[in-house]
């Protein structure tokens, strides 16, 4: 025990740094024992198995659903050869939801959109799930995953599923297994998945690529005709929705609306077939929110009546294998390098500027 009056630096102070360079101390305290005082030790979790994981998923069970959600983005090799049989048990299950993009500018309320729409969902029996992404910092890599702050209500419905997931290195606005979270989403029920992007403007496309379709939400004042159809993330969208369109900012957004819908008639349409059309709705009133689903519904009808629905389906699941072979060869051939004295090299006269960076790859290639 302790000496009374004895300080010591705190649980977060380096080992190897300068207390004296650290305004805050730690006194121990005293203990006295009592019979009354009893520790109670929580137990730990068990082990990640795949059989349990398996059968809590099929059967709808959201801890389970986390769980195995947390093993497929897991870097360690022990989860990814877990995640592995989960995912080639889960798949036969999969593919009977609708996914749905949702992505815009910070402050756009892609949030306060997606409780307002879940919840209205929730409430006509439907099984929702939300895979939100949030930035990770460049300087620290962390991430504040506070999306289910924001949906507090929708949080607390059994109908609903809320994963937030760091965004990492991966760049066009998704984490980089948000494709095998929605196959684990639709193995354990869920009918609609929203997938809500990180948001930062032009170039969140990948998200594209994932989902049947793609809703931008923007605000009024975002911009004007010009700036509208510059390529980028507008002309990828199947629908763009003005949010927050209540109180003084209703006229607005209707002049936010128009101008977008003479933009859209500009665009070439992404899915061919439809024609991406301009709305207003309030995510904070729920003024237009159910009348998006209508037209999210009337867009997966019209593609399955064509046939083209699974055919999308089939392009992008076939983009998916060649983007993950694409990192994986990428993320071998730098680990061969790392063990290269010539690539070090290179890295080296590169940096310092003593032969172009176009030479040096040449050079590393032949």
């Amino acid at each position: 025990m302790s000496e009374k009056g004895k300080t010591r630096p705190p649980e977060w102070h380096p080992s190897d740094a300068d207390k004296s360079k650290f305004a805050g101390e730690v006194m121990a305290g005293k203990v006295e024992a009592s019979p009354a005082f009893k520790v109670v030790r929580k137990p730990r979790r068990r082990p990640l198995n795949v059989d349990e994981l398996y059968e809590g998923i099929i059967r709808g069970d959201r801890t389970a659903l986390a769980r195995g959600i947390t093993c497929v983005e897991s870097e360690a090799p022990r989860h990814q050869v877990i995640a592995r049989e989960l995912l080639r048990r889960c798949l036969p299950h999969s593919g009977n939801s609708i996914r749905i993009g949702i992505t815009g500018i910070p402050g756009a309320g892609k949030s306060q959109f997606l409780e307002c729409i879940g919840k209205l969902l929730c409430d006509a029996d439907e099984r929702v799930a939300v895979l939100a992404v949030d930035p990770s910092s460049s300087v620290t890599g962390g991430s504040i995953l506070g999306d289910k702050t924001r949906m507090e209500n929708l949080c607390r419905d059994v109908r609903a599923f809320i994963r937030p997931s760091p965004a990492g290195a991966t760049l066009g606005g998704v984490a980089a297994k948000t494709r095998e979270s929605m196959i684990l989403c639709e193995a354990a029920g869920y009918k609609v998945i929203f997938v809500e992007t990180v948001g930062v403007g032009q170039s969140e496309v990948a998200v594209r690529s994932m989902v049947d379709f793609f809703l931008l939400l923007q605000l009024a004042g975002a911009g004007d005709e010009l700036q509208g159809i510059k390529k980028g993330v507008i002309e990828m969208a199947d629908a763009i929705v003005v949010n927050k369109s209540d109180g003084d900012n209703v006229r607005r957004t209707k002049v936010a609306r128009g101008e977008y819908a003479r933009v859209l008639q500009h665009l070439h349409p992404f899915t061919e077939g439809w024609q991406p059309k301009a709305l207003c709705c309030s995510g904070l009133m729920g003024t237009g929110v159910w009348e998006i689903w209508e037209m999210v519904q009337e867009f997966c009808e019209k593609l399955k009546a064509e046939n083209r629905f699974d055919e999308i389906r089939s392009k992008q699941n076939a983009k998916w294998f060649r983007s993950l072979l694409e990192q994986r060869v990428l993320d071998a051939f730098y680990a061969k390098q790392s063990l290269d004295g010539e690539f070090a090299q290179l890295e080296i006269d590169v940096s310092e500027g003593r032969i172009p960076v176009i030479e040096a790859v040449e050079t590393l290639m032949t």
